[in-house]
This record gives C-alpha cells, sequence and structure tokens, in this order.
C-alpha cells in the first residue's frame, strides 16, 4: 500500500503505518509515571532523556485501563484497545472452560500485531521483553527475532529467530526480581542494533524497581541513569526512538506505611453471603513478590439473578473504591471486550489497592511499603521521542498505544 506521494505503507488492524526510513526503537518502560523521568532529569543523572525533551518531542498519553501489563503491551504492539485484541488483563475467568487462567497464550489474541505486519512486509523486525509472560504475546506471528531476558539463555533459532543471546549481549541471566532484568532487555537492544540493525524493535522492560522506589530516590534516579545511556547509544547508532510505558505507580499505603487494602471477596461473602459472587484481580501473573498479587482494578461475576444491585452497592459502601462499572460501562468507558470481564468492575482509588481475601495474598515479599496499578489513577504516561514530530492533531486524544504511529508518521523528515 502507498500514499499519494508513493510512500509505502503497511496496514495493521485498520491503521496505516509508513515503512521506516532509519531504524525505529520504540520502549515500554515498565511502570514509569511521568515523574520518574522528571525526578531522574532534575537530579542531573538522565542528559540523554534531557535532551529528548529539548530537541525532541515530550507529550503525555494514557495507557489502557486495566493499567497492567498486558493488556498494554499487546495494545501498543496492535496499535488498537483491549476491545479489539481480547487481552484484558493479565489474568482472567474463563467463563467456557469455567476455569481461571493466565491471559499468556497467543490464542486469546483477537488481532494480529504490527510487529508481524511489518515482518510479513519484508522489514527486519525484532522484540525484546523483560519477562517471558510477554514473550509469546509479542511474537505471535512474528517472522523476526522475539526473546525475553528471563530465558535468554534458551532462546533459539526455532522458537525465536535467534540463539547464543548471551553471548551476544556479554552479560547473564538476571534474576527476575532485579533492575538487572531491564537493564539485559537494553543491552540486548544495542547488540541488536549494532550487529543485526532491525528496522524495527520493541523493547519492553519490567517495573520492578518502581513497584519498590518513588521518583527522585536513588534507587529510582539510578535505575532512569541506566536507562539513559543506552537509549543515548541507540540514538548514536542513528534510531528514531519512541519511549512510553504500560501504565504508571502509586503508593497504596496508609500514614504509617502499611499496605491500604480493600479485600472485595471477603467483604463481599460477609455481606451478601459465600458463593454469590466471584472476585477477579487481573492483575495476577507469576511474579508476584513485589506487589503481591494487588492491584488497584478487579472484576466481579455476580451469581444468581436479581442481585446485581445488591452486589454493586455493597462494593460502593466500601472505602477505597472508587468506581463501580456495570459491563456495559466498563466497556464502552474502558474499550474492554465485554466477554472477558465480569457483571460488575471495580477501580480503586490513588492510594488503595484491591485483593480477595487476607488468606489469598502473601505479603511477606513487601520489604518497602507497598506501590502498585491497574486504575484510572496510574493512566498518564509519557510519549517521549528524540525527534520533533509534525501534524500531530493538537486536540487528538492521544494513547500509550499511539506511539508506533507517532514514531514511524509523525517524525520530522531528517
Amino acid at each position: 500500500m502507498t500514499t499519494e506521494s508513493g510512500e509505502s505503507m503497511i496496514e495493521a488492524n485498520g491503521r496505516r503505518y509508513a515503512k521506516p526510513r532509519a531504524p525505529v526503537v520504540v520502549v515500554c518502560v515498565d511502570g514509569c509515571e511521568p515523574d520518574y523521568i522528571t525526578q531522574a532529569i532534575q537530579a542531573g543523572v538522565a542528559p540523554y532523556l534531557q535532551r529528548m525533551l529539548a530537541q525532541g518531542t515530550s507529550l503525555i498519553g494514557d495507557c489502557v485501563v486495566p493499567s497492567f501489563t498486558n493488556p498494554n503491551n499487546v495494545s501498543i504492539v496492535t496499535g488498537v484497545p483491549p476491545s479489539v485484541h481480547g487481552i484484558c488483563g493479565n489474568y482472567f475467568y474463563d467463563v467456557a472452560a469455567d476455569r481461571e487462567v493466565m491471559m499468556n497464550d497467543p490464542a486469546y489474541l483477537r488481532a494480529p500485531t504490527l510487529l508481524a505486519a511489518f515482518a510479513k512486509a519484508g522489514a527486519l523486525v525484532a522484540a525484546v521483553t523483560a519477562k517471558d509472560k510477554l514473550r509469546t504475546l509479542l511474537g505471535h506471528g512474528l517472522q523476526g527475532i522475539c526473546f525475553s531476558a528471563e530465558k535468554a539463555d534458551k532462546a533459539s533459532f526455532a522458537d525465536g529467530g535467534i540463539d547464543r543471546v548471551l553471548e551476544l549481549v556479554g552479560r547473564p541471566v538476571p534474576s527476575v526480581y532485579s533492575a538487572e532484568l531491564s537493564e539485559f532487555v537494553f543491552a540486548a537492544g544495542v547488540r541488536l542494533m549494532e550487529t543485526r540493525r532491525p528496522d524495527l524493535m520493541y523493547l519492553s522492560t519490567t517495573d520492578y524497581v518502581q513497584h519498590k522506589c518513588a521518583p527522585g530516590t536513588p534507587e529510582a534516579n539510578g535505575f532512569y541513569a541506566m536507562m539513559d545511556g543506552y537509549l543515548q547509544q541507540l540514538d548514536a547508532l542513528g534510531a528514531d526512538i519512541g519511549l512510553t510505558a504500560d501504565h504508571g505507580m502509586s503508593p497504596k499505603t496508609d500514614a504509617a506505611g502499611n499496605p491500604r487494602v480493600v479485600y472485595l471477596q471477603q467483604e463481599l461473602d460477609a455481606r451478601l453471603g459465600a458463593g454469590s459472587t466471584r472476585v477477579i484481580l487481573p492483575i495476577t501473573d507469576p511474579y508476584v513478590v513485589h506487589h503481591g498479587a494487588l492491584g488497584s482494578f478487579a472484576t466481579v461475576y455476580v451469581n444468581g439473578a436479581g442481585t446485581l444491585d445488591k452486589v454493586a452497592a455493597a462494593l460502593r459502601a466500601l472505602p477505597g473504591v472508587e468506581l463501580v462499572l456495570t459491563r456495559d460501562e466498563a466497556v464502552q468507558r474502558f474499550e474492554l471486550a465485554g466477554d472477558r470481564i465480569g457483571d460488575l468492575v471495580v477501580v480503586s482509588d490513588h492510594l488503595t489497592v484491591l485483593g480477595t481475601s487476607a488468606a489469598r495474598h502473601d505479603l511477606s515479599g513487601l520489604t518497602v511499603p507497598l506501590r502498585s496499578h491497574g486504575g484510572v489513577s496510574e493512566q498518564k504516561v509519557p510519549l517521549l521521542f528524540n525527534r520533533p514530530l509534525h501534524g500531530v492533531d493538537p486536540n487528538r486524544r492521544l494513547r500509550n498505544f499511539d506511539v508506533f504511529d507517532l514514531v514511524l508518521n509523525h517524525v520530522a523528515p531528517r
């Protein structure tokens, strides 16, 4: 497909993207509320990010709600919301199968990725993710390079288009609960650009640091200083860079630093009787040490006819609950797939997280005050580019899943 000017275009999920004139790198910094970048720049530890603000383009956009990893990463690489691609959380209740399952299997995807579309059109495409839970979703249909830092030693040509990753990167496999997991992603991205020079590359980090450290803390600034150096290297290698986040991050504690948790299943069972509802927490994934499977978004299935209003009223009466929406209301407001959420959606406020029952959440791994995400309060994310953009409608509502459109279609010519 070409434009009227003869420029070659690639279509994916109803959106059209220009083929890159220079290598394009899109970075999803997990858990990056904009203040992390602001604080790192003000501390003087992120000179390249400061240069991006001065010489490129800095915008703020909205992520997908629920503001969790899977629905937002998939939205970014498909360019569309969950109502189209179908991934509404990290975890959901499969009503047909009557079981609660992770949403890591690409069988749950309802839309192809733009990464796969570019590779099919002849572009060399690479995707590197921190956690392996995303690898199969990002790599679905992709005839290119795709691997995770978590299992970089297991990458193969047959499964990810590459082998001997540890030798390429020159780093060992890092702990999944470490800042080094994200650093491996950046180091791999630089080495791939030096050795393979992908036309299009997607780098997705983990929010281990953001769950533990507030903006401006020495640990957070150290993480962004590390990232700053790798971004500078990618720029020096000639890449057009677009940076965004899958979600923000908020403190979820009281004044004493204790977690502020509303245990929805426990509360509903006490008020309405055991078995009257099923609470699902879409934040749930295999990596719960740093958040205890506690987030700001839950979905509730109501058992029995005529009880929906009663359950909704009980939920609205709970402290820390900001929104209770019916399925139809949530589908419209948050662009979700209605068959993959419950009868009700619950969103907590800025300082509160939602759980099921106290006995089902292990908080022993929380060595610092809880920080988490999932709600509207964690929706604002950066959209940062190392080049000026042109032709962007100032009245347009920007989303994190617009990042590929912005970097491919709106970067000013060199």
